[in-house]
């Protein structure tokens, strides 16, 4: 994982040799392992890279690189499959190897098309003057764009500034192809013509389907001398993911399903579905195609095989490598069993869990009888849950839902097995120490998104990633900073197998073909929505977010079933929502957390209305406003 950044200045006046500090100081957290700039000037335009890699895997490997004909590469990404990368390699290397052979355009398309994972990217060609950038299909990899006034500079960057007077011209560049800039047209013109190579899907039958996003979309927030065009030769990526089968049941499905909204959420309503062999060889597919997902995310990791035996450390010494965002939801749980499997057994997992400061009642002692009569797989409500936080932690104010199915969700894994050492990271966020931080260091990470949603879910995940808490155990309660480096995130499970409320509103007035419509919305927006944000939030640690369930096998294998083998939102919360999901979890073993209703991660950290009550999530959150150059500068001097 890096942080890359390339800046083109078209005029003498806008030449720099240097990016400007606080734009630096962000790529260098994202990749604190080596840092490197390379200038380019040409009698045109002056090209001016940087690269700050996070080192994960083979050799390090500095970035930008550049080969004998000066052409610069950048990446920011993780080939998983589709090109072949031994062990011992570095991804970086053997992309540029494999780019430094393309001959034309359709070479370099068909190497991108070919890669499986999160990528990035920004590559000068200098014989033809064109500069080269993207993302992946999904999104998963940020980077920014911003074009100054009258087309004399621009900027690509995987995060934007931190100051007000530039922090508002930031954008993310749509995950909707490959992008090209011919520099010396440009340098001529004072136009910006983004040449875009769009992704396509191919049938079986040769039939090609356009991307959905229009060149249209993708202007209508660019400057006026920025115009956004198909290429001439009409080229394309290839979709990485087979489309969403929409297909409906012969019959009617609310009559299949009549009356079954009535029954009681327990692992053996799950367990009846799993008696029909066809739903389990589903589900045993569906386990197998994750399992490869996150067994390739967790074991491309430096690890002590590479040491001599006087370095390798006990057991009790032991550092992560790998940490999951844990709230003990069905989501996180899957994820973390399924990580066991493939993590050696004497490397701990850190299981990230946070919660933000509250105020909680206290309850009477009726509840707590009421609550001991509760079956064991019965899904305990949220407000149930954070009552009984209040009757049992001693820590009240952080008695969160999340908190409280967190803990559930350790004892299930220690119990599934007694031998991984499972660091449960209780990350307590206090709302000074949030606003401080949302101020200082998260609000121009989150943006160029604005909504108070983003806020909430940008600020959790920052402060769940950075993994400074504490280790609570039977003997000691210790403070505690999670090493690893790479952070196993559950996006795209909610989104692709209807986890949402909103799904079962869709459901409930429009059917199935409305269900399958909200679902692939869902996924085609994931890029802009969540994804680029997520990135730049986690990142800002020197760790890396990875996402088993958008791995592409995933997608494809989830896409290819019909939406009734996914879902069934006839059936009630805590069931119908992710139901392959949940019998997936049954069948690892999993109890009460496989019976979990969906929880959105700002209500069950608390992080939601903490600070406002009368606040809707898709309000503009005055909150992330940067602060100004001046403000900025002010506040460095007194903290020096």
């Amino acid at each position: 994982m890096c942080g890359i950044c390339c800046s083109v200045s078209f005029s003498i006046e806008h030449f720099s040799k240097d990016l400007k500090e606080d734009l630096l100081c962000n790529l260098k957290r994202r990749g604190p392992n080596s840092s490197k700039q390379l200038l380019k000037s040409n009698v045109n335009y002056q090209c001016l890279f940087a690269g700050h890699v996070l080192h994960l895997r083979g050799v390090l490997t500095a970035q930008p690189l550049e080969d004998e004909r000066d052409n610069v590469f950048l990446w920011n990404g993780e080939v998983f499959s589709g090109i072949m990368v031994e062990a011992k390699e570095n991804d970086t290397q053997i992309m540029f190897n494999h780019l430094s052979s393309c001959k034309n355009e359709s070479d370099i398309l068909s190497l991108f098309s070919e890669v499986q994972g999160p990528w990035s990217f920004i590559y000068y060609q200098a014989s033809s003057h064109h500069l080269w950038f993207g993302r992946d299909y999904f999104g998963r990899r940020s980077l920014l764009w911003h074009f100054s006034n009258l087309g004399e500079s621009f900027c690509l960057s995987s995060v934007g500034g931190q100051t007000s007077e530039v922090a508002n011209q930031w954008q993310e560049v749509p995950a909707s192809g490959i992008f090209r800039i011919d520099l010396k047209s440009t340098s001529i013109s004072k136009s910006v013509v983004l040449k875009l190579y769009p992704w396509k899907y191919i049938s079986k039958d040769n039939v090609i389907q356009e991307c959905v996003s229009s060149l249209t979309q993708i202007s209508e927030n660019l400057p006026t001398f920025v115009s956004v065009v198909e290429n001439e030769a009409k080229l394309y990526l290839q979709e990485p993911v087979v489309p969403l089968n929409m297909m409906l049941p012969q019959a009617s499905f609310d009559v299949n399903c009549n009356n079954i909204s009535s029954i009681t959420p327990t692992r053996e309503t799950l367990q009846v579905f799993l008696t029909d062999g066809h739903m389990k060889e589903v589900v045993q597919q569906f386990i197998d195609v994750l399992s490869i997902a996150i067994k390739r995310r967790v074991l491309c990791l430096p690890r002590h095989e590479y040491l001599t035996p006087n370095e390798v450390l006990k057991t009790c010494d032991r550092k992560a490598n790998v940490a999951v965002l844990f709230s003990g939801g069905i989501d996180s749980m899957v994820i973390a069993t399924l990580a066991d499997r493939h993590i050696p057994l004497d490397e701990p997992i850190d299981l990230l869990n946070v919660a933000f400061m509250t105020k909680e009642k206290t309850i009477s002692t009726s509840f707590n009888k009421k609550r001991r009569k509760q079956n064991i797989c019965e899904i305990p409500s949220e407000e149930s849950s954070t009552k009984v936080a209040a009757a049992d932690s001693p820590d009240k104010q952080f008695s969160v839902p999340d908190r409280i199915t967190g803990r559930a969700g350790l004892k299930e894994l220690q119990a599934a097995n007694p031998s991984r050492i499972w660091n449960f990271v209780e990350i307590n966020v206090s709302l000074e120490e949030l606003q401080e931080l949302r101020r200082t260091r998260i609000c121009h990470l989150v943006q160029p998104l604005d909504t108070v949603l983003d806020d909430s879910i940008g600020c959790a995940v920052w402060f769940a990633s950075r993994g400074i808490g504490r280790l609570v155990t039977q003997e000691e309660v210790k403070s505690y900073q999670s090493s690893a480096k790479v952070v196993l995130t559950g996006i795209g499970a909610d989104e692709q197998l209807a986890g949402y409320s909103r799904h079962r509103v869709r459901f409930q007035t429009h059917g199935l073909e409305g269900l399958n419509k909200e679902i692939e919305m869902e996924l085609g927006r994931i890029s802009s929505r969540n994804l680029g944000r997520d990135d730049r939030v986690i990142s800002d640690h020197g760790k890396e977010a990875r996402f088993p369930f958008l791995d592409e096998n995933v997608v494809s294998f989830l896409n290819s079933l019909p939406v009734w083998e996914k879902a069934n939102l006839a059936l009630p919360r805590g069931i119908g929502e992710k139901l392959i999901l949940r019998l997936a979890a049954v069948e690892l073993g999993l109890t009460a957390s496989a019976l979990l209703p969906k929880r959105a991660m700002q209500f069950g950290s608390r992080i939601a209305k903490m600070e406002k009550n009368n606040e809707q999530a898709s309000d503009k959150c005055g909150r992330l406003q940067v602060v100004s150059l001046e403000n900025l500068s002010i506040e460095k001097e007194i903290k020096t």
